[in-house]
């Protein structure tokens, strides 16, 4: 099979070698014309891989296009709806997409799924999947044991997906037909990750760490259940899985910007300073609008909103959070 990867960035990067090991042909486009020519030198900068297996690659979305049927999404959420807008004129065929980037439209709240709708004529709109799970790319790269999970609307295009990346040595795939409770999952987990990263940042531990994230598995679940999604995908590779790894780790660029905000450091310095996008601050924007829009108790969420706008400082967020009603604790389907 052909795949158009649109991003040559850490992860597109990295599943272009999943897939060319698969013996598939992949072509990756990206606007750095560095990233692009180190690419063609066997190397990816931002993991410091020097490594890879010949790959095409372009800074030409025509040629993109033109490629293959099928489009593997790997830019930032933030240049999506601009980046298809360009691409749907040069669409003759339908085309499916398979998406791996983490985030939400903060102005629309919009799944990534509805801006390809919104921007892709649907007499060319193929099928679309998402393809997530806990995972860096710093370690697939390296092809270290990792699992994800394909999520469509289309069990049968999830198991197309699911076959043309599953590696029998160290990738494997399952397949899901909850997208949206997937894309929640994707998203939501990255503002958690970075609270975590702030409460870690402010100088607390593993304990506080563990409740943190327990409890944001619960806010999850709550924007899940509000947006149409089903409670228990959050229990698996998409939900718990992806939070665990994001909220846990020195590789996870959302945990890391928020352990910098918790040492004191302004959020939109954090933001400008980072070699790669933070999607979990725009995430938090976006979940505390629509909690804000529609009555919904995140507390996590709309408390770490108040940090990085500078409404409250670590240490009055935390105050805030503590002091909330006692209450029993449980869990309901």
């Amino acid at each position: 099979m052909k795949f158009s990867i649109l991003g040559a960035g850490s992860w597109g990067t990295t599943l272009a070698q999943v897939l060319v090991d698969n013996g598939h042909d992949v072509l990756l486009y990206d606007i750095n014309e560095d990233t692009l020519k180190a690419i063609k030198q066997g190397s990816q900068p931002l993991l410091d891989y020097h490594d890879l297996p010949p790959m095409k690659t372009t800074n030409n979305l025509k040629e993109l296009v033109g490629f293959s049927h099928y489009i593997l999404i790997a830019i930032p959420t933030a240049y999506i709806r601009q980046t298809l807008s360009k691409i749907n004129p040069l669409l003759t065929t339908k085309t499916h997409f398979i998406n791996v980037s983490k985030g939400i439209e903060p102005e629309t709240l919009k799944r990534v799924s509805e801006i390809v709708i919104d921007e892709i004529n649907e007499n060319v709109r193929g099928e679309f999947c998402l393809l997530a799970g806990p995972s860096h790319a710093e370690e697939l790269i390296l092809r270290q044991l990792t699992m994800l999970t394909a999520s469509s609307n289309n069990l049968e295009f999830a198991k197309v997906v699911q076959n043309a990346f599953n590696n029998a040595n160290y990738l494997r795939v399952y397949t899901n037909n909850d997208l949206i409770g997937s894309e929640i999952g994707g998203f939501v987990k990255n503002a958690i990750a970075v609270a975590a990263g702030i409460s870690t940042g402010f100088g607390y531990h593993e304990n506080a760490r563990a409740a943190l994230i327990t409890k944001g598995i619960k806010e999850i679940m709550d924007i899940v259940d509000f947006m149409g999604g089903k409670k228990e995908t959050v229990f698996g590779l998409t939900g718990i899985g992806d939070l665990i790894v994001t909220a846990s780790s020195e590789h996870s660029r959302n945990f890391k910007a928020g352990v910098k905000i918790g040492r004191g450091e302004n959020a939109d310095k954090v933001l400008l300073e980072s070699k790669m996008v933070v999607e979990g601050i725009r995430s938090i924007i976006a979940m505390n609008f629509l909690a804000q829009k529609n009555n919904l108790d995140l507390p996590i969420i709309q408390t770490s909103y108040k940090v990085i706008k500078g409404i409250f400082t670590v240490e009055e967020a935390l105050n805030s959070l503590l002091s909330r009603e006692l209450k029993s604790e449980s869990i309901t389907f």
